[in-house]
């Protein structure tokens, strides 16, 4: 019993870390934009986006009411965000970002998980132009035409649309996300996206190959997810 009783302990451990994790990244999140833009939901809608994603994560609603009380309250830290590119193990392309009330030690901390797993950091641009800044809505339906019309009468610019397997896949540059959101939205108010998010798309991507540079791959993504003000990794790794 005693290494079954250690590995399930070592297990829960882990899950309420990842859940710590998701919390305070959500919590962040939501006092950010409820600071910058005002905390009701009508005429924030970042805010009521971030709201909604942390619901379908099951963030306990008591961190939402936290996050918006410390956001109206004035009280609280001032964030920033702060973006990191560079290379990572096998030579795949990673972009990192932050939330930060100490840019000095965020850098230090984002460094680290670089030079410690044979990972090259750069400077600002080094590899984002190799990613597409993209809305990314996926959800069920089987008329491809039907939400095409909807985002046309929108006059909502798409890069593309796709229907596989009964599901759509809508791509818009991130500036269209607000106006591709609410037309989905206002034409089917039972709409449940599977996908609903502003993300970084890879234009290729690099095959990470050997064992080393795999887990040297895994050892940096688990380093990157330790950090408390990194928000979003970006990257265009596969593995065969």
């Amino acid at each position: 019993m005693g290494r079954h009783y250690e590995n399930r302990k070592a297990d829960m451990a882990k899950t309420q870390g990842a859940k710590a994790k998701l919390y305070s990244r959500y919590g962040k999140e939501i006092y950010v934009c409820a600071k910058n833009g005002g905390a009701e939901l009508d005429s924030n809608l970042s805010l009521r986006r971030m709201i909604e994603k942390a619901k379908k994560e099951q963030v306990p609603a008591h961190v939402i009411d936290n996050a918006l009380k410390k956001a109206t309250s004035g009280a609280g830290e001032d964030f920033s965000p702060a973006r990191y590119e560079g290379f990572g193990p096998g030579g795949c392309m990673v972009i990192v970002d932050c939330l930060t009330d100490n840019n000095n030690r965020t850098f230090t901390d984002v460094r680290q998980c670089f030079v410690k797993n044979d990972a090259k950091i750069g400077t600002q641009g080094t590899v984002a132009h190799m990613f597409d800044h993209q809305a990314i809505f996926v959800f069920t339906h089987d008329d491809e035409e039907a939400i095409l019309e909807i985002l046309m009468e929108a006059d909502a610019d798409v890069t593309d649309l796709e229907l596989e397997d009964g599901m759509i896949t809508v791509l818009a540059p991130h500036t269209e996300y607000n106006k591709v959101r609410t037309a989905l939205v206002d034409a089917m108010p039972e709409i449940d996206f599977e996908m609903d998010e502003i993300t970084f798309l890879p234009q290729n991507h690099t095959t990470v190959v050997g064992e080393e540079n795999i887990e040297n791959f895994d050892n940096f993504m688990a380093a990157l997810d330790d950090c408390d003000d990194v928000q979003n990794v970006y990257h265009n790794a596969e593995f065969d």
